[in-house]
């Protein structure tokens, strides 16, 4: 549990690289550990072997870690080779990779070299904690959370607004945990009328983190040059069906608008190497990957207010998994097994 409780510390920062903590033990004791915080810096494991103080030990230690340690050269040298080179025996593995790079190779190394191996310890807690890893390599596409706000009669916009700008559903609190979602996910994605009514900057300003790549689907261009996502400040994707070369952070991609929009979106994302995604936006947008069936997650936010009239919140017919109180706020949590 350990090995994971540090993987989280990197969520959000170690795209496109997963959650990956360790943990040295000895005589029951544990001597060090350490997590992945960055593509391109150290591993878990590195770090946990550098934290040891007496590397003597190391020959009588266990190494746990909650993801099969690499075998190949990337940014940085295989871990499983340093494991043998520290001659650490005994390892304790949580899931296997599915990075064909890795999938079983890291294992098969330690093994020939003479370690102690037991993998799949704690396999269901590890697997769900690299979810967006594991669904991008396995399914060849992203990690999908759609997340919106609704009124308590279901509605997520008003029927008339005085200015370009968010009406509010939710409390500070609320919106405050959706930055903190922000941060952790790698992309986020709006449709045209979100950026028109509201003209969000889809940031993290409310919580310490990097803002996310952010995806707006504007079919016919119809997005004014001074709206939030265009000012060039964080990696943005127009997707549209027309042809428009590329400047600065902008990269318009055109894809067939009559054809299924989900699939084509994740196929492009899965190019682009993105992870994961969370869909904030509007209700059309969020109601054809729900039509399509292509979501993982929906985080739906229920605020202590009535509109009348409006835009109809998205339709979602599951059971709820978890439901929790944020003020006077509901949060409804949904997987789609």
């Amino acid at each position: 549990m350990r090995c994971m409780e540090l993987a989280k510390n990197g969520l959000g920062t170690t795209y496109p690289n997963p959650l990956v903590g360790s943990v040295i033990v000895y005589n029951d004791v544990i001597i060090g550990e350490g997590w992945h915080k960055e593509a391109g810096m150290p591993h878990a494991e590195v770090n946990a072997i550098k934290s040891v103080s007496d590397p003597s030990l190391l020959k009588d230690a266990t190494i746990y870690v909650n993801l099969e340690p690499c075998s190949h050269f990337g940014k940085t040298p295989p871990c499983a080779d340093l494991i043998i080179e520290k001659g650490i025996k005994n390892v304790v593995i949580g899931s296997l990779d599915p990075n064909p790079a890795v999938a079983g190779k890291g294992i098969k190394k330690l093994k020939e070299a003479g370690c102690n191996v037991i993998d799949g310890v704690l396999k269901t807690e590890c697997d769900d904690l690299n979810k967006r890893f594991f669904n991008y390599h396995i399914h060849k596409k992203p990690y999908i959370i759609l997340k919106w706000a609704q009124t308590i009669d279901e509605f997520i916009a008003p029927e008339k607004r005085e200015n370009k700008s968010p009406v509010w559903i939710t409390n500070k609190q609320s919106r405050q945990l959706v930055h903190k979602w922000r941060a952790e996910e790698q992309a986020i994605l709006v449709g045209t009328q979100t950026v028109i009514d509201d003209n969000p900057s889809l940031s993290t300003r409310d919580w310490q983190g990097k803002s996310p790549i952010r995806i707006v689907l504007d079919r016919s261009l119809k997005i004014p040059v001074e709206a939030s996502v265009l000012d060039g400040t964080v990696q943005t994707i127009i997707i549209t069906k027309k042809n428009k070369e590329n400047h600065e952070d902008i990269s318009f991609e055109s894809i067939d608008f009559s054809k299924n929009i989900s699939k084509q979106i994740c196929d492009l994302l899965y190019r682009y190497k993105i992870q994961s995604v969370i869909i904030e936006g509007g209700a059309k947008t969020l109601q054809t990957f729900i039509d399509a069936n292509v979501w993982n997650e929906a985080r739906v936010f229920t605020g202590n207010s009535i509109f009348k009239e409006g835009t109809k919140a998205p339709l979602l017919l599951r059971k709820t998994v978890s439901e929790e109180k944020i003020m006077e706020d509901v949060l409804r949590i949904y997987n789609n097994d």
